[in-house]
């Protein structure tokens, strides 16, 4: 390894001294040069002694710069300086493999393009937006948000258009919640969310689900670490199927009624499910968060999602996106309120809704002919239960078939893979054959 540094030298070039103000000017360290690549950094605690912090707090800080691989090693074995190029990755989705032709790729739980409506004629409407290519900085159009509202689950204050549901995610949660703030999530949960949880450093605290939704006790435990933000979604889960129901959802509302963490509802699969949209917006408008993407209905290349909370919430949402693009556009903005005001839209996304369904449902019947009961659910794919995942993994990818391991989608031990299911239309035998050997060894 390169040459070490004391201690005392390394604290007189820090001066905040929280975890994050630790981790922010030691990158800064490196990134300037003064800590060189192979620098051999100073014990935990003799940082620790010389800047008047407990040990966990260094210990903290050194876990951002390795998960964002600026240091690498610990214990006994030390820490030394193994980067300095600081670029972020959704270290989940990135994994994500590209297949070679004749590969079943079950990985992408993703709209079928020949079930989405033709744009072509909204595009068209769209472009004829009065303002076009005005600098104005729109959070909505007025037709998209009528649109909208005629389904909205709550009576909103106020609404806002953002460039697709994880934007919106990614946006809400740098805009209102601080790093090293705690956020509670649905285990599982979709790996972008995870990703972007990870990525913003926030502790994330697991909360289970069964089949109803997630857990009053689990959220009952998970408050009391105080979290800046509760996470989940309401409609459809987008990894298990399951909506929560209108009891559970009563029953989080409760859970919820003496805290002032953040609800953030996450409807990604939107019109997909044939569940009704649902809120606890109507309980707690003034920090709730509901957000509806419209990439799984009306397609991806919109990019487009609507998210409602009370005014100041959008104001410092709004004030966060001044920083990039500022507005969404308003071409795609017409283009979508004219679909959802086109009956055929409707009629597409019921035909589809139901294509899905029996898709789903058909992988689901196979395995359980095969021993591997999968509950009654919808969406577009299926969590299936493994003995252990990467025997699963490797079985599969022997026969050519790729999914996701369960881990992806979690922060705590699974034992699962998440099998896409919304293009699978000819192939399902096969895949329930393999499903069934990867099963357990």
């Amino acid at each position: 390894m390169g040459d070490a540094v004391e201690a005392s030298w390394f604290a007189e070039k820090i001066a905040d001294r929280s975890i994050r103000g630790i981790a922010l000017e030691t990158s800064a360290l490196i990134r300037a040069g003064v800590l060189p690549i192979g620098t051999r950094l100073p014990a935990i605690r003799d940082i620790a002694y010389e800047l008047h912090v407990s040990p966990a707090t260094i210990s903290e800080a050194w876990s951002e710069l390795r998960r964002q691989k600026i240091i690498s090693g610990r214990g006994r074995n030390g820490t030394w300086v193994s980067g300095d190029r600081f670029v972020a990755k959704p270290e989940r989705l990135a994994s994500s493999g590209n297949y070679r032709e004749g590969v079943l790729d079950l990985t992408l739980a993703g709209p079928d393009a020949a079930l989405l409506p033709r744009l072509a004629e909204a595009m068209a409407y769209g472009a004829s937006v009065d303002d076009l290519n005005s600098y104005e900085r729109s959070r909505i159009v007025p037709e998209l948000k009528d649109a909208v509202s005629e389904r909205w689950p709550y009576a909103a204050e106020a609404f806002l258009a953002t460039n697709g549901g994880y934007n919106a995610v990614y946006t809400i949660l740098h805009a209102l919640v601080s790093s090293g703030s705690s956020v509670a999530i649905e285990h599982p949960t979709a790996m972008r969310l995870l990703d972007i949880l990870e990525d913003l450093g926030v502790k994330i605290i697991p909360v289970a689900c069964d089949g109803e939704g997630p857990l009053p006790d689990s959220l009952r435990e998970a408050l009391r670490q105080r979290p800046a933000a509760f996470l989940f979604q309401p409609r459809l889960h987008s990894v298990t199927g399951v909506t929560v129901s209108s009891s559970r959802l009563d029953q989080l509302g409760d859970v919820l009624e003496d805290s002032d963490t953040l609800v953030i509802e996450d409807d990604g699969v939107g019109d997909v499910s044939a569940a009704p949209p649902q809120s606890l917006g109507g309980r707690f408008a003034e920090r709730t968060i509901h957000i509806l993407s419209l990439s799984k209905s009306l397609g991806p290349d919109l990019r487009l999602a609507v998210l409602s909370s009370s005014a100041p919430i959008v104001d410092q949402i709004q004030s966060y996106r001044s920083f990039s693009a500022g507005w969404t556009s308003r071409i795609l903005q017409r283009a979508a309120a004219w679909l959802l005001r086109d009956p055929a839209t409707w009629q597409l996304i019921g035909e589809a809704r139901e294509i899905y369904q029996q898709r789903r449902d058909a992988l689901a019947d196979a395995l359980g002919e095969r021993g591997i009961p999968i509950p009654p659910s919808q969406g577009l794919c299926l969590w299936v239960p493994v003995v252990s995942e990467p025997f699963a993994m490797v079985t599969l990818a022997a026969r050519n078939i790729a999914v996701n391991p369960g881990n992806k989608f979690s922060v705590l031990p699974s034992s699962h893979i998440r099998v896409a299911t919304s293009t699978l239309s000819d192939r399902c035998e096969e895949a329930a054959d393999a499903i069934a050997l990867a099963h357990a060894p």
